[in-house]
């Protein structure tokens, strides 16, 4: 809807003005006069050309401003003037433009869910739902601080993975380069002095010249296919079947494939836990958690789980059926719910992955230097023993 701009007078002559959502002019002076307030003039605001420049809004952004969002309000802080606040404070422009317009929304009478709603690429839908039920059941602090452990914990998750896929990364990346490096401009150069031997080369120092003058001459036509391949990849990623068939092949992986799945595992916990504590009904949680689980098979096992569930079948049966979930996971959560205590065994469970993707972490970070540095060792050595052959070869028959 429209967004239009207003002055009035107050019942006792004091002239307002401001901002107001509406569908025209006449709902406008309708909406006021329930307020008290005599419009004497109104239209509509006119658009904004924004021009984006810079980052967008960082997930450590959002985690920080909910904390201090849920500091400001158990302080007795209004809720407007608490925004008014975190947006005065905040460096980020498109997190300071989101929480003005927020702002605006919550002084027209919309509630903070409704108004956060507005901006999905900034505020997901876990965090709108989380406030929703802190509204309704008047514990909005409580929930905001909740969602900022929760996010907190989230991205120490994520930032481990990454440095455990990073580290790897880096040094294959190295060393495949320094490998290049050797085989396109050191090799040709005893290529050029073996040519004038004369003599039978030996089979290792044939492989390697051979490699070299293939890299030489298709140099520009690996290239284009390396990027061919980048593209093709994205793309396959963006289709449901391409993205269903990635994601089973990431979780197949050796040892990659099992870290994976234990910080899926780790954040689904986390989040069904904190939904369910905060007071989200059990089959909208699930669907929020499918959509934050990160991978499509597991997406796709949570749907199912939801579909059983919505026919009256308890939690812990249809995670099991889908044969994803470790029976540990499976047989806490049965005991949570018979319980009553779901959202705790959740939290349990989500502790114990987050230690295991920690060990798993150490391990594979002390696993890949050692094999990389031996792979590495071995093909560099195979490339310089190869080219010193015919020297030995050269030095035995002088002799």
């Amino acid at each position: 809807m429209p967004v239009f701009e207003y002055v009035g007078k107050t019942l006792s002559g004091v002239e307002v003005s401001g901002e107001i959502t509406a569908r025209s002019k006449d709902e406008v002076r309708r909406v006021l006069r329930k307020k008290r307030v005599l419009v004497t003039e109104a239209r509509a605001k006119p658009k904004e050309i924004h021009i984006h420049i810079g980052r967008g809004v960082k997930s450590t952004e959002i985690s920080r401003m909910a904390r201090q969002f849920a500091t400001m309000i158990e302080a007795g802080l209004p809720l407007v003037e608490s925004l008014n606040v975190l947006s005065e404070q905040t460096g980020n422009l498109s997190l300071k433009k989101a929480l003005n317009n927020v702002k605006e929304r919550v002084q027209s009478g919309s509630t903070l869910a409704e108004a956060l709603s507005k901006h999905p690429k900034i505020f997901d839908e876990l965090f709108i739902n989380m406030v929703e039920a802190g509204e309704v059941g008047g514990a909005l602090d409580t929930i905001l601080l909740r969602l900022a452990t929760y996010r907190e914990k989230v991205d120490a998750l994520r930032r481990k993975i990454k440095g455990a896929m990073y580290y790897p990364a880096v040094i294959s990346v190295v060393a495949t380069g320094a490998t290049l490096f050797l085989v396109t401009f050191i090799v040709p150069v005893f290529a050029k002095l073996f040519q004038g031997f004369g003599a039978e080369l030996p089979l290792p120092t044939k492989m390697v010249l051979g490699l070299s003058a293939f890299l030489r001459s298709n140099f520009i036509i690996g290239i284009v296919a390396l990027i061919g391949l980048g593209i093709g990849f994205r793309w396959l990623n963006k289709t449901p079947s391409g993205k269903l068939a990635i994601d089973r092949f990431k979780l197949k992986i050796p040892i990659i494939g099992n870290l994976l799945r234990k910080s899926i595992i780790a954040r689904f916990s986390r989040t069904l836990g904190t939904l369910l504590q905060s007071g989200v009904p059990i089959l909208d949680s699930l669907e929020i958690t499918a959509k934050t689980a990160g991978n499509k098979v597991i997406y796709n096992a949570i749907r199912r789980a939801v579909t059983a569930i919505a026919q009256g079948d308890t939690i812990a049966q249809p995670l099991k059926d889908t044969g994803v979930f470790p029976p540990m996971v499976v047989q806490m959560i049965s005991v949570g719910e018979k319980t009553g205590g779901l959202d705790e065994m959740l939290g349990k469970v989500a502790d114990f992955y987050e230690d295991e993707v920690d060990a798993a972490v150490g391990a594979l970070t002390s696993i890949i230097e050692p094999v990389v540095i031996v792979v590495m060792g071995i093909v560099i050595g195979f490339i310089l023993i190869s080219m010193y052959l015919p020297m030995f070869d050269l030095i035995g028959a002088i002799h």
